[in-house]
């Protein structure tokens, strides 16, 4: 099931260009839209919002009031502004139609993830400032990691998103948070053992055609989060979501091999939401579309002797 968000609520006005609806992602909900020039009530989020400028303007204004301020931005691209939870938009006001912005919504679970690992105030997720009109590239990047998923799916999308989301509580909290941050500890020279690492990559075969997590895969190896992302990319070279990607690529190539399953099925065995999605991956990984695949090996199983 899909995260919700109140994107449809507090813009009313705006565009929806596309949206995280229908991916089945739980621990971030992601929006892109244009926004006429308006005025909106605003409201008061139940999830952390993260609004950014993904194309922008060097004219116009967004105007916004809340949490005691009146807080008035030139909407340039990479600007960001910060909606946390419990905090109420009193009033919005885009003075100039915004092609492009993206908005994260994140929900408070994402915070006491990072309370419970490292120990911070169970309201975490409440002490994010009301800010607006800066830039961090950090969140930025991240940011463009979501929209560049939801532009082109691919088959690990929802564990890319999964990590994404962690990261950005991590930078909210550490950055933008009220009186607790992050304990900043040095690198750890521990590995992912043998036993360990090898027992990930069987779950990950056994299961390639399931709905895979990060926190699944980190649970198996019986490590948090934080720590099984970093040694298991320090194992294999490659950060979990790829890992998986890589491998249902693999299983993919040898479905199309066997000739027996249709497209459709193969795509939602990779776990694409749609043949279209699985198409546009396959052929930007593989240089051809499935069909073409498929057919090479069909005639050059034709071109055998007998």
């Amino acid at each position: 099931m899909d995260m919700p968000n109140h994107g449809a609520r507090k813009y009313t006005f705006a565009e929806l260009v596309t949206s995280s609806e229908g991916r089945r992602w739980t621990t971030l909900s992601a929006e892109v839209r244009s926004h006429p020039v308006s005025e909106m009530p605003g409201l008061v989020p139940q999830d952390m919002e993260v609004s950014l400028a993904v194309r922008g303007r060097h004219d116009g204004w967004v105007l916004r009031s809340g949490a005691g301020e009146r807080q008035r931005t030139r909407p340039l691209p990479g600007t960001l502004w910060l909606s946390p939870i419990g905090i109420a938009d009193t009033d919005i006001h885009v003075t100039r139609p915004l092609m492009r912005i993206l908005h994260l919504y994140l929900p408070a679970s994402r915070f006491q993830v990072l309370a419970e690992e490292h120990h911070l105030p169970a309201s975490s997720a409440h002490s994010i400032h009301y800010v607006a009109g800066f830039q961090d590239q950090l969140i930025r990047e991240l940011g463009m990691a979501v929209l560049g998923e939801l532009e082109c799916e691919t088959s690990a999308g929802r564990m890319l998103v999964e990590t994404c989301s962690l990261m950005l509580a991590a930078r909210l909290a550490h950055r933008y948070g009220d009186g607790w941050s992050l304990q900043v500890t040095p690198p750890s020279t521990r590995k992912l053992d043998e036993v360990r690492l090898r027992r990930v990559k069987d779950y990950v075969l056994d299961h390639i055609e399931d709905d895979l997590s990060v926190a699944q895969l980190a649970a198996v190896a019986n490590l948090s989060v934080f720590h099984f992302t970093r040694l298991f990319s320090a194992a294999t070279g490659l950060p979990p979501h790829r890992y998986v990607s890589h491998q249902r690529l693999e299983r993919a190539m040898t479905l199309l091999a066997t000739g027996r399953m249709r497209l459709s099925e193969i795509a939602l065995c990779c776990r694409f939401s749609s043949q279209a999605s699985f198409n546009r991956a396959f052929r930007a990984a593989v240089g051809m579309t499935p069909g073409q695949y498929r057919r090479l090996f069909v005639s050059q199983s034709e071109d055998e002797p007998a």
